[in-house]
């Protein structure tokens, strides 16, 4: 039997036909469908599902947001929903491979949105001027952008040798090449300034090195850099007045509770009120009473906690638990350290940026402008997620399939 030339190699799967006794050949659009994570994606959308809902109830009530129609971050959300999964679904028929040829391109893109943010385009929203303002009333955040490209760039180059037989691990040239990719989007994020996005690339960036096999000499100098950079950055007083406070209420939260301490309060208030089982959807004190602010956003986790208490929220807390388990099966699983690596950097970019969101309600991170995946209100941040879930299904999909037996 001859192989068609229209079906990619990666999907040349043979499989046993009970009616025929013999067997045959998977088409490509089975063969995909077959190979499909269908855990990692249905957690993906049972999260965002269950995102809509908070963020309705979020809204509903809030006037000046809504300007009068209750269901417009409901509706919105779900439509951000559905184009992420389309934009997941293009990632998956392109292929991380495809991908590969085109991260220069993509990774110019990204530093030159990031750049037009420091423009009279940029806009900025709660201190950081991290958004490009668009006609038409829309909004872009290109630092959700940047931890897409900055992971595939620094696989690239980290894995372009390993993967051509020709070294085993990175050499420190390569690593050089990689970090100087990295440092570009970086500093422009730097000087929006957006600290909460800086944080979450430098997870990636440790996380993607640890995957590539690079010298531990890199991951310890990487972590003794960014402390001696944030202590200079302190020293420097290069950090905004807000940013400053924020820290401040952080370390202590009794400090001012009407002022920089309001947010962390008010979320402490309602995750605490929320109990076992919550008060129940829409029933929320603290959530009907308009009390905690950005609550659609940096603080959708607590609707979660006061409105479906403990339970509730475990549930999230849960489902973004088994999104990780499947991205590390996932990147354990590929023969390739491209996509190995690839893989590592959405680990490291959910867990960090899932820890932080929740801890800053929580009282044990200090707060920043980081949306919770999937769940929070914001059509740039849930593109940018869904992208990434589209190239860890690509990576599963199109693993050989000597891998997968």
């Amino acid at each position: 039997m001859t192989t068609s030339r229209m079906i990619p190699r990666a999907f040349s799967v043979r499989r046993y036909s009970p009616e025929l006794g013999t067997w045959g050949k998977l088409t490509a659009r089975d063969s995909v469908l077959r190979k499909l994570d269908w855990t990692l994606l249905l957690c993906c959308v049972a999260l965002s599902l269950i995102g809509s809902l908070l963020v309705f109830s979020a809204t509903r009530n809030r006037i000046e947001l809504n300007h009068g129609d209750q269901y417009q971050f409901f509706l919105h959300h779900l439509l951000n929903t559905g184009i992420g999964l389309a934009l997941a679904g293009c990632t998956i028929w392109l292929g991380h491979r495809t991908l590969r040829g085109a991260i220069p391109i993509l990774y110019g893109m990204s530093v030159v949105l990031a750049l037009l943010v420091l423009t009279p385009l940029g806009a900025t929203i709660n201190g950081s001027r991290s958004w490009l303002a668009i006609p038409g009333g829309f909004s872009l955040q290109p630092a959700e952008f940047a931890k897409i490209t900055i992971t595939l760039g620094m696989a690239m180059l980290l894995a372009s040798r390993v993967d051509a037989g020709d070294r085993q691990h990175p050499g420190h040239y390569t690593v050089v090449q990689a970090l100087g990719l990295a440092a570009v989007p970086v500093a422009v994020i730097m000087l929006m300034p957006d600290l909460g996005s800086v944080m979450v690339l430098g997870a990636i960036i440790l996380g993607v090195l640890l995957a590539s096999g690079a010298s531990n000499r890199w991951i310890l100098g990487l972590l003794g850099t960014g402390v001696i950079g944030c202590l200079t950055i302190w020293q420097l007083g290069l950090l905004d007045d807000y940013q400053i406070a924020r820290f401040a209420a952080f370390a202590n939260p009794s400090l001012d509770p009407a002022g920089v301490g309001y947010n962390t309060n008010q979320a402490r208030i309602a995750i605490g009120g929320g109990g076992l089982t919550g008060s129940g959807l829409f029933h929320g004190s603290q959530t009907t009473g308009q009390f905690v602010p950005e609550q659609q956003t940096d603080f959708i986790f607590t609707v979660a906690g006061e409105e479906l208490g403990f339970l509730g929220a475990g549930l999230i807390i849960i489902l973004l638990g088994v999104v990780l388990w499947r991205a590390c099966r996932i990147a354990r699983e590929t023969t390739e350290l491209y996509g190995t690596i690839v893989a590592a950097g959405i680990i490291a970019w959910f867990a960090f940026q899932s820890f932080e969101n929740i801890g800053m309600t929580l009282g044990i991170m200090p707060v920043t402008g980081l949306p919770l995946p999937f769940v929070s209100y914001g059509g740039t941040s849930m593109f940018a997620v869904w992208i990434a879930i589209g190239l860890l299904q690509s990576i599963r999909v199109q693993r050989p399939v000597s891998a997968s037996r």
